[in-house]
């Protein structure tokens, strides 16, 4: 459940404001083509360590599993005032990259580490009216997640990851003419407990719980703004929600499988930024909810060398309102279509590719009035490839 968070207004965006970027569950595994669909019961690789520790337990003796991936998309801004220059579309494409080792340690423990990145996001506002406040960002971000699978008995597990995450933010803006570039970075910490269990020989359920994780980016300079020009500390935070995941996976028999996924998002703490122009606070009381994540995928096994999967989810907006949004979290009702297919080119090994289309709702900004706009029918899309290898 990914919302997009985009650092447009940083400036201007008094401290300890949250923010983000893109908080994403594709990684460049088997979840994209998936659309996240049935991810915390699953189980199929060594990235199960993301989506659910617990899930270690099914795996081989040893497992590696890494993936590459591209975003990119249509993030267009358009100003209401037709005598300013609008940024138009200020994605650009966004590379990542995971890998995730798996190994039993005895019969009943296992242990795991992965390195991802799902959280990242490249915009190019170029030569627009509000060049002042940014003209462009680029926020990266790794984790690496050791990890500990317990099986209890043949039908229950559990499992736990300690995330360390290091964060890193780059912003350029126009200062008198000339671009002035400024970036800092950070460590955050979160947490990880999953839970999986076999309800019957065929169907498998399991609960991820992720803690809040916390970036905190300072950056000092100055800020012009049309008839006013001042210095002012920023304070960029980079927040993902607490969250819940439960997932669903049946197999109907040894061709057909489907799953299901329902999850919450803790956005209702973030409140909405406090927004200073020219040294006013503006009015901007709490438009925030938290949010629900509905998905239901399959894959269809043809023959042993070849899987297939086919996703679709769901997720709910964190505003009460759309027509009046927050220029730094220009989200709204998302939907992601994924497809994508496995081959197993050995009996211990096999290569992925998956690809994935998000539609998110349109959005009204009104404040501040100044660079007040709309984001129309903004899109994303990832393709990736994935590798599995057992031993």
């Amino acid at each position: 459940m990914n919302k997009l968070i985009i650092l447009c207004a940083s400036v201007l965006i008094s401290p300890l404001t949250h923010a983000s970027a893109l908080y994403f569950y594709e990684t460049g595994t088997e979840d994209t083509a998936l659309a996240g669909a049935g991810q915390a019961a699953r189980a199929q690789d060594a990235s199960t360590i993301l989506t659910n520790p617990a899930g270690m337990t099914l795996l081989p003796d040893h497992m590696l599993t890494g993936g590459l991936q591209v975003l990119d998309g249509n993030i267009d801004y358009q100003l209401n005032d037709p005598h300013r220059n609008s940024p138009g579309d200020v994605l650009k494409p966004f590379p990542n990259a995971s890998a995730f080792y798996s190994q039993r340690i005895n019969d009943n423990l296992f242990a795991g580490i992965g390195l991802y990145g799902n959280y990242g996001l490249g915009l190019d506002y170029g030569d627009w009216a509000g060049d002042r406040i940014i003209k462009k960002s680029t926020l990266a971000a790794m984790t690496l997640s050791p990890s500990l699978a317990w099986k209890l008995n043949d039908r229950l597990s559990i499992g736990a990851s300690a995330n360390i995450n290091y964060g890193f933010l780059s912003l350029t803006r126009s200062v008198q003419g000339e671009e002035y570039q400024e970036q800092d970075h950070d460590w955050a910490m979160s947490y990880r407990l999953g839970l999986l269990m076999a309800l019957t020989d065929s169907t498998r359920a399991g609960v991820t719980w992720t803690s809040q994780t916390d970036y905190d980016f300072d950056i000092h300079g100055s800020s012009q703004i049309p008839r006013a020009s001042f210095a002012i500390p920023l304070t960029a935070q980079i927040s993902a929600p607490e969250q819940l995941m439960f997932s669903v996976v049946h197999d109907i028999n040894p061709q057909w499988s489907v799953m299901g996924d329902l999850g919450w998002q803790d956005w209702s703490q973030f409140g909405a930024p406090d927004i200073t122009v020219r040294g006013r606070q503006v009015d901007n009381a709490s438009r925030m909810k938290d949010t629900w994540h509905m998905a239901l995928g399959a894959q269809y096994r043809p023959s042993e060398k070849w899987r297939f999967d086919a996703g679709i989810a769901f997720d709910s907006t964190p505003y009460h309102d759309q027509g009046n949004v927050s220029m730094a979290l220009p989200t709204g009702d998302e939907w992601r279509f994924g497809t994508g297919a496995q081959y197993r080119i050995t009996p211990a090994s096999q290569i992925g590719v998956a690809v994935e289309y998000l539609h998110m709702q349109s959005s009204h900004v009104v404040s501040p009035a100044i660079y007040s706009g709309r984001f129309d029918k903004p899109s994303l899309w990832f393709a990736g490839v994935s590798y599995s290898y057992q031993f």
